[in-house]
């Protein structure tokens, strides 16, 4: 299966490329969770080191980062860390800074949120420890951007911790920072995500012995219609998101009068359904080609995923200047007058025929 920004998911085979390549990992942000909330409104994973060790990670010492993190750090015991302890805490700086196309799943109460982490850089923060626990001192925690979060899989249902099985549960919550998934917990995790069929697993014994009575709590399926109106809605949110950030210069970017007025709507909910009704009145095309638009759940060409475009790339996000192209098509018109891209693509398409 493959899984993008729109939330959706595909079925890819696992011997796919597009399978191999991916890992699912659970993840925990600090300790106690005390970034999770965070993480939720960035749209981000993140990972923190104490500033006294982090500088050896940097330039990839790693017997000095243990050596040093065993003599200035503590466990969750309280006690000076292990080495044991310390390579863990090296090694999570680099699985966070390789990740990308990954899925990322947390528990947070009563429901199990899932994310894809992306390719981009992550932004640095420099605080002071929030956990009164450790020793004094700051603190570097990196944010990376992901999708954003959701606690729903592909058929709309929620994902609720009570309605998992109860074997599952045993690998989709940890008590570490980052756990990679072995290679069928993260096949069952990505049938989840995806609402798929959960049988072939619940029907081994170990399973059923696990869960007995998993089939009498177990989440009904959602209909073609449901399931339809929540993938464009999921589209619409992810790309009014990133019109969002763009407007508003992401991070911590103080919001002012004139910045929203760049934003010609009243709300995030309001461009949403806006954009919702783009998608249906075009069928799922894009705008400018014609091109049948796919889901960024889709890894073998996401060049036709969805994107949002400014049909008058001088003027703002706002009401009837908007269209949905293909990903490929917003990065080729750029600033390009909207009717000089259609003569452009209508020559093209004549030097074919």
């Amino acid at each position: 299966m493959t899984v993008g920004h729109n939330n959706t998911i595909q079925r890819v085979e696992p011997s796919t490329p597009e399978a191999l390549r991916m890992n699912v990992y659970y993840g925990n942000f600090g300790r106690g969770n005390w970034a999770w909330p965070e993480c939720l409104e960035r749209h981000s994973i993140a990972v923190m080191d104490d500033l006294r060790v982090h500088p050896f990670w940097q330039s990839r010492d790693e017997d000095a980062y243990k050596a040093e993190a065993m003599r200035v750090l503590k466990g969750r015991n309280g006690k000076p860390a292990s080495k044991r302890t310390a390579t863990y805490w090296y090694n999570l700086n680099s699985v966070f800074m390789q990740t990308a196309s990954d899925i990322w799943i947390h528990r947070a109460g009563d429901m199990v949120w899932w994310t894809i982490s992306t390719d981009e850089e992550p932004e640095t923060e420099t605080i002071k420890k929030p956990d009164p626990s450790q020793a004094d001192g700051p603190m570097i925690v990196y944010y990376k951007r992901c999708l954003p979060w959701s606690c729903q899989d592909k058929t709309a249902r929620y994902l609720r911790w009570e309605s998992i099985h109860a074997h599952a549960r045993k690998f989709l919550a940890s008590p570490g920072t980052f756990s990679k998934l072995s290679a069928d917990n993260a096949e069952y995790a990505l049938a989840l995500i995806a609402g798929d069929d959960l049988s072939q697993w619940h029907r081994q014994r170990d399973w059923i012995a696990a869960d007995p009575h998993y089939k009498e709590r177990a989440p009904k399926k959602s209909s073609a219609e449901e399931i339809a109106k929540f993938r464009i809605e999921q589209a619409a949110k992810r790309m009014v998101q990133s019109a969002w950030d763009t407007t508003m210069q992401s991070g911590k970017t103080q919001i002012s009068v004139a910045k929203l007025k760049h934003f010609g709507f009243p709300s995030k909910q309001a461009a949403q359904a806006y954009t919702v009704e783009l998608i249906k009145k075009q069928g799922e095309h894009c705008a400018l080609t014609g091109i049948k638009m796919l889901p960024e759940d889709d890894f073998t060409d996401h060049q036709r995923h969805f994107s949002l475009d400014r049909i008058d790339s001088a003027k703002h996000y706002e009401p009837r200047n908007l269209q949905v192209v293909c990903k490929f098509v917003n990065l080729w018109k750029s600033a390009t007058d909207n009717n000089e891209f259609k003569r452009l693509i209508a020559l093209v398409r004549a030097n074919q025929q």
